[in-house]
This record gives C-alpha cells, sequence and structure tokens, in this order.
C-alpha cells in the first residue's frame, strides 16, 4: 500500500484513492483501534468538517469506521480545525478528526487527526496506524459497538475560546474589518466574533454551495478581500482558508502582508514584552531571509523547520517555543491553542492596532523582504522529477550560482503533486533565471 499521511494528514481528490469512502472507513477504524486502547472504558471522539459537498460522505463512513471499533463519536458539524483540537481536549475525547483539504479546491478532502492533547499526530503514531489499515482491524463485538451523536454548540464553545485569547476590556468598537472566510468552516464563527467584540463587520466569502471553497476568496485570493476594504474604506481585510487554520491580512490600503510581517510584528512584541519563550521564533524554511535578518537585529533566532505547521509545532513543543509559523499564514500561538488558528491570530493582529492606534499598513511593514520567487511544476502520480541526472545538473549550476547571497529550496510537496521551485537572493535577474532553469528541467523530466 502506498503511503497514506502526508505533511497534513491524508489528502487527495474525493472518490480517488486514497480519499475514498471505503479506506475513510478502514481509516476510522484503524485509528479507532489505536485510540482504543482498554476495551473497559468509554472512549470518544469528536469530528468536524468544512463546507465541501464531499464532507458529508466521509463524515458517514468515518463514523462506521470508529464505531465499529467501540469509539463514541460527536459530530461536531462545519467548524475550524483549529474548534477540533480545541474541543478534543476541552471535552476529553480520546482523538479529534478534521475532514477538510483546507485550501485546496472543493474536489479534493482530507482528514487530519488531533490526539488526546489537542496536537496534531506524530509520524510514528502516523505510521502505526497506516500499519493497521494495511493489516485490517478486527470489528468490537456487538454489544460493544459505538454510538454517534450531534453536538449544537460546538462553534459557540470555540467562539468564546477565541474571544477569551483577546485581552480583556479592549474591544473593537470604531474598526470597520472585511472578513473574507473563504466559504468555509469560519462562515459564521468569524462574523459572529468580530461583531461580538464591537467591530463592524463586512463578510466575504460566508455563502457556501459545497462547491465554492475557496474559490476566488480566502487567504489564497486575499484579491477579492483588498479590493472590498478599498471600496468599503475599512480599517483592515482578515482572509482565513477553507478551514481557517490560516490567515492573510490586508491593510487599509488594499497591500496583502503575508506570515512573516505578521510573525516579526508579533515576534518584537512578545519579545519587548518578555513573553517570548527562548526568545525564538519558529519558522519553516520558506519563510523569507528578510525576517531572519530583523530578529537577528534585534538579538532574537528564527529557528526553522521543514515545510507544515505539524513541524513548527513539534519543534515548539520539542523547545519550549510559543511563536510559531508560516509564511503562508499558519500562525501558532502555544499559549492559546494547538495548531494554527488563523480566527485567533486576526484577533491579535487587531489588539495590537488599537494598542498601538498604527494603521495596518504600518503594523504589516516590518521589514524588507529579499527578493523571493516560487514556481510549480505539476507531475504525474507515479513520476519521481527529482531524481533525473538533468534535475540533479540544473539545481547544482543554480545552488552554485546563488551562493553567497541567497538560496534556493526545491521540494515535493506534501499535499498535492507539484514540485516546488523557491530561491531568495538580493540581485532579482539572477534569482529569476535559476529558478527557470530548474523549472524547465523539471517540466524535461515529467513530459
Amino acid at each position: 500500500m502506498t503511503k497514506l499521511f502526508g505533511t497534513d494528514g491524508v489528502r487527495g481528490t474525493a472518490n480517488t484513492h486514497p480519499m475514498t469512502p471505503e479506506m475513510a472507513l478502514r481509516i476510522g477504524a484503524a485509528v479507532g483501534r489505536h485510540f482504543r486502547r482498554d476495551t473497559s472504558a468509554v472512549h470518544r471522539v469528536v469530528i468536524g468538517k468544512d463546507t465541501r459537498l464531499s464532507g458529508y460522505m466521509f463524515e458517514n463512513a468515518l463514523t462506521a469506521g470508529l464505531t465499529s471499533t467501540g469509539m463514541n463519536v460527536l459530530l461536531l458539524g462545519p467548524v475550524p480545525t483549529p474548534a477540533v483540537g480545541l474541543l478534543t481536549r476541552s471535552m476529553r475525547a480520546d482523538l479529534g478528526v478534521m475532514i477538510s483539504a483546507s485550501h485546496n479546491p472543493a474536489h479534493d478532502n482530507g482528514i487530519k487527526f488531533f490526539g488526546p492533547d489537542g496536537f496534531k499526530l506524530s509520524d510514528d503514531v502516523e505510521a502505526e496506524i497506516e500499519a493497521l489499515v494495511a493489516s485490517g482491524v478486527e470489528p468490537a463485538p456487538a454489544a460493544e459497538i459505538g454510538r454517534a451523536r450531534r453536538i449544537d454548540d460546538g462553534r459557540y464553545r470555540y467562539v468564546e475560546r477565541v474571544k477569551s485569547s483577546f485581552p480583556r476590556r479592549m474591544r473593537l468598537d470604531g474598526l470597520k474589518i472585511v472578513i473574507d472566510c473563504a466559504n468555509g468552516a469560519a462562515h459564521r464563527v468569524a462574523p459572529d466574533a468580530l461583531w461580538e467584540l464591537g467591530a463592524e463587520v463586512i463578510s466575504v466569502g460566508v455563502s457556501p454551495d459545497g462547491h465554492n471553497i475557496n474559490e476566488g476568496c480566502g487567504s489564497t485570493h486575499p484579491q477579492t478581500a483588498a479590493e472590498t476594504v478599498v471600496a468599503h474604506g475599512a480599517h483592515v481585510g482578515i482572509c482565513l482558508d477553507g478551514d481557517a487554520d490560516r490567515v492573510i491580512l490586508v491593510d487599509e490600503k488594499g497591500k496583502v502582508g503575508d506570515g512573516d510581517q505578521f510573525m516579526a510584528l508579533m515576534a518584537a512584541r512578545w519579545a519587548d514584552e518578555d513573553r517570548l519563550k527562548g526568545r525564538a521564533l519558529v519558522a519553516t524554511v520558506m519563510s523569507n531571509l528578510g525576517l531572519e535578518h530583523f530578529l537577528q537585529s534585534r538579538g532574537l533566532r528564527l529557528e526553522r523547520t521543514g515545510v507544515g505547521d505539524r513541524y513548527v509545532v513539534e519543534r515548539m513543543r520539542q523547545g519550549g517555543f510559543n511563536l510559531g509559523g508560516e509564511q503562508s499564514g499558519h500562525i501558532v500561538m502555544t499559549d492559546h491553542a494547538t495548531t494554527g488558528d488563523g480566527l485567533m491570530a486576526g484577533l491579535q493582529f487587531l489588539a495590537e492596532m488599537v494598542r498601538s492606534e498604527k494603521p495596518a499598513s504600518e503594523l504589516l511593514h516590518q521589514f524588507e523582504t529579499v527578493p523571493q520567487l516560487l514556481k510549480n511544476v505539476r507531475f504525474a502520480t507515479g513520476q519521481v522529477p527529482l531524481d533525473t541526472d538533468v534535475v540533479k545538473a540544473a539545481i547544482a549550476q543554480a545552488e552554485s550560482d546563488l551562493a553567497g547571497g541567497g538560496r534556493l529550496l526545491i521540494r515535493t510537496s506534501g499535499t498535492e503533486p507539484l514540485v516546488r521551485v523557491m530561491a531568495e537572493h538580493e540581485d532579482a535577474g539572477l534569482m529569476e533565471r535559476a529558478v527557470d532553469s530548474v523549472v524547465a528541467a523539471v517540466e524535461e523530466a515529467v513530459a
């Protein structure tokens, strides 16, 4: 059996391996068997989902697999991914499941898992679950089959938890905020939370129909929110992705700021308040060199990890750090949450706007970025595009050309069949030529 888990759970096109209802049932049974170690105790799992049409299918299949091994299932309905992490722990569940393909288009879907502590599963646990999927699982006796029921107040619990992360006695009165929910899991909770804190809310991407998640909106398409900010004279725009675990911010002029600028702002602020544990920020290899230079100038460190917020969280837990994230907008603040939380991060930014009385445009420009270019090359299943001599030679030459003033990063996506080619260099022309040469070699290899 091919490897099931990527950098963020199991993901793929709905009704195509591995994202079929048959496989979801097997995965549910395997993960149920793994976490139901003590058959004499009551075990339960919470399941959330985003707004994809296929979510109903996978919710039912996973529920069947989990209850067949004796797990009791609590169905949350559409809620953000961070809500599943939160509720897994607060409801004393043994396991949390989120059905979502995050920022991917509607025809994709995925399954993410959280342990009883609310954190995503480790590589070792995922490997054990894959082994159980491959070997098959003995179902529970008929008398021990689990129950399933819907939980109606999950999203309300999450809204209250998110609001509690906002500074006490601080309000958003007088702020006009555009919130783009990507027609996804936060289409109700995000506007509600902002309104309850006093903001004037202009909502975008809050009409999901099962097919339009992330379509021309959300964190992967912030232009829609940017245009809305300018048109309405708003103070700031907050763009979430389909499962609301990432955020991209837009200033009052319609300019987009990425996760690196936000992390720089929070790291500097927390360091000034002696709140930044280890005086370090954890980010991935994708974060801009400008962020690293910014931190170094303030006596702070940048701890880099592989791509994926799960690896950021693992490094944070290992080193006792409390702030990390990704350039793409996953922001992890372990003082408040166990995983990336786009809405919570947005609230922290709004709190800084209120506290500093500075516009979003000033707060989202913490450092000058080093020119960076990222290009993707799609390949077919079964191809190994980075192993050819032509590609290896192109990579070696590009690395040599960029040496000293920049860097080259080549990787295969963990969520899509893409080779990602990224480079940074002060000389933008040299950087572009280096990227194009590698892209051309990869395209030749996969043709």
